[in-house]
Formats: structure tokens, C-alpha cells, sequence
């Protein structure tokens, strides 16, 4: 198995995309609006990418945060709130956003389970920053640590019951970046006291089950290296400080933060020590070169893939999307 995760271009796989697929065997896939045009399409192309792997429980993931970042859109399927709505509640009611977030990410996590996804990349831990560039924004579960690691605990916890693995990311924090590395390398130069403040949703969650990496540079622990690629970063501070042990992947290599061709991208986020590659345009020229550099997956890499799946569970009995999500727009109700 090779330790990468891909994208496909369109609404149904390419007999160039199958035969790529079934050669490279990747550890998972991923999924965008490109790629989900209705119901019973996603349903099919999900069941054809399982049968293709010959894994029932192979990782298909997708970005189904809320707000602006959403790969399943209306009409076809419901909208779900940003983050900083929760966020918003928290500081009047606790208690009540906590709640909320649980029931938003349940009813999140049964929309997906009907279509075959079994990974959300949900929930960000980034601690928001005043005056930071908005790629993390109204994305943010809030500014106070505690606060970010309650609600994303219930995340977790919401998508969990309706069978659905949580993705704890950016680690070991995107929240102060000055730039969005979908464009750029951001450089955070914040002391390694003040990033504390960035690094505690990530202890109180560290038994996550899956966590993805920041392609952000941070002076204070490698001023040469983006945490993807940094064995400083991932070791010390990630595996170390944090003390996640859980699937650690990269974000995506597709983002202009990483320089160089695919394949020395695709082995520089491996050697520095995550377990999986994320490669996300469907560009096949891209695949091919990404699969390049990579050998197959490492034994401690493939064990901790078997347990982040092995979470999933079945929906939890009587759980209904109406009651959920009329459950939580009562709560966000108040904020």
C-alpha cells in the first residue's frame, strides 16, 4: 500500500484513473465539488473506489467543515453552519455550544456515511489571531485555547457517533499565519512561549484519531523547514510535545507553500516523518509523479491506518439529521 492519498478529476474515475489506482494501491482518497454532482453519484463512485482497493473501511475523505468550505452543497445537500457560529455561542453558553457543535457534527457525519465517506477533515484546532490572514478566519473554533478544545472535542465526538473519523488539523497550528499557504509559505516568527498558546487544542486532543500537518514554517522550532517537511516539527513538537501518536497526514502538496516537483514533495512530507501524503487536484501528471517518489507504507504507519478506522462505528441508535440539526439551531439560537 502506498502512503498516499489522491483525488480524481470528475464525477466518475477515468479507465486512466482505475488503472493508476489499482497499481499504486494509495491508502485512501479524497474527495471535492467537482467530484459530487448528486447523491447516488457520489454513492457509486464511493462504492467503485472500494471495491477498486478491496478495503471496506478504505479512507475516503472530504472537506465538510460548514460555512465556506464545503464540498457537498445545496440543493442537493443541506448547509451547515461556519465555526465561528459555535464559537459565538460558547462565549454566552458554554455548555449550550458544546451541545450544538456535538449535534451539528453527528448530522454532518450522517450526510456523509449515506454517501460512503468515512473521514471528515473536521475539526480545525487552530487558535484564531487577530490581524492573521483569513484562511483560518471564520473557520476557527475561537481565540481562547480551552474554548477550541471543548468544541473540538465535540466535533470529534459528533462525528464519531454517526460513524465518521474526525481529522485534527492544521497541526501544530495554522492560526497565526500572515498568508495562506494555498498561495504562499506562510513564516510564523512567534516566540515558543506564545505558541504554546498554539499548540494546547492539540495536547487536550492529542488522542485524535488522525491529524494533518500545517505547510507553515515556524522560526522558533526550524527556521528552513514547513512543519510537512520539518523531522524537527513532526518528532519534537507533533509526535513529542503534543504527544499525538494517532495517522498523521500532510496537507495537501498540491499548495504553492511546497516547492519542487511532485515527487521530491511527495518523499520530503514522508521522510520528515508523516505517515501519508495528501495529493488533492486529480491531475493524473501530477499522480504519477507524486507516486515517484514513494515506496510503500511503513509497518507503525499502516498499524496506526488500521486503528483510526477501526473507530468507526455504526450511527448511533435513534440518531435522526432532522432532530440533530433542529436540535442545534436551537442552541445557536441563543447565540
Amino acid at each position: 500500500m502506498q502512503p498516499a492519498i489522491y483525488g480524481m478529476a470528475g464525477t466518475s474515475l477515468s479507465e486512466d484513473e482505475h488503472a493508476f489506482f489499482r497499481d499504486a494501491d494509495p491508502a485512501g482518497f479524497i474527495l471535492f465539488k467537482r467530484n459530487c454532482e448528486s447523491r447516488g453519484q457520489v454513492r457509486a463512485l464511493t462504492d467503485e473506489l472500494r471495491a477498486l482497493s478491496g478495503r471496506d473501511h478504505v479512507p475516503i475523505l472530504i472537506d465538510q467543515e460548514g460555512g465556506r468550505v464545503a464540498r457537498f452543497q445545496p440543493p442537493e445537500w443541506p448547509e451547515f453552519p461556519a465555526a465561528q457560529n459555535f464559537a459565538r455561542l460558547y462565549r454566552k453558553a458554554p455548555a449550550s455550544a458544546i451541545e450544538a457543535a456535538r449535534a451539528n457534527a453527528q448530522a454532518i457525519a450522517l450526510v456523509l456515511k449515506e454517501a460512503g465517506v468515512n473521514v471528515n477533515c473536521l475539526p480545525l484546532l487552530d487558535v484564531r489571531q487577530e490581524g492573521a490572514n483569513d484562511i483560518i478566519g471564520d473557520r476557527a473554533l475561537g481565540s481562547d485555547p480551552m474554548q477550541v478544545a471543548a468544541l473540538g472535542r465535540a466535533v470529534i465526538e459528533g462525528l464519531a457517533a454517526g460513524g465518521v473519523v474526525g481529522v485534527a488539523k492544521h497541526m501544530p497550528g495554522h492560526g497565526r499565519s500572515m498568508s495562506d499557504s494555498h498561495l504562499e509559505l506562510p513564516v510564523v516568527d512567534a516566540s515558543e512561549d506564545a505558541l504554546e498558546i498554539d499548540l494546547e487544542p492539540f495536547i487536550s486532543l492529542h488522542n485524535a484519531p488522525m491529524g494533518m500537518t500545517a505547510h507553515v514554517v515556524y522560526t522558533a522550532w526550524d527556521d528552513a523547514r514547513c512543519a510537512s517537511l520539518s523531522p524537527i516539527v513532526i518528532d519534537s513538537i507533533i509526535r513529542g510535545r503534543i504527544g499525538f501518536d494517532g495517522l498523521l497526514m500532510s496537507d495537501d502538496l498540491c499548495m504553492h507553500a511546497l516547492s519542487g516537483d511532485f515527487a521530491q514533495r511527495a518523499r520530503g512530507v514522508i521522510e520528515a516523518g508523516c505517515d501519508l501524503g495528501l495529493h488533492c487536484s486529480g491531475d493524473m501528471v501530477e499522480m504519477v509523479s507524486t507516486a515517484s517518489g514513494l515506496g510503500t507504507m511503513t509497518a507503525k504507519a499502516t498499524e496506526r491506518l488500521q486503528s483510526a478506522m477501526a473507530t468507526i462505528a455504526e450511527p448511533c441508535g435513534g440518531a435522526d439529521f432532522v432532530e440533530l440539526t433542529a436540535k442545534r439551531d436551537a442552541l445557536l439560537a441563543y447565540a
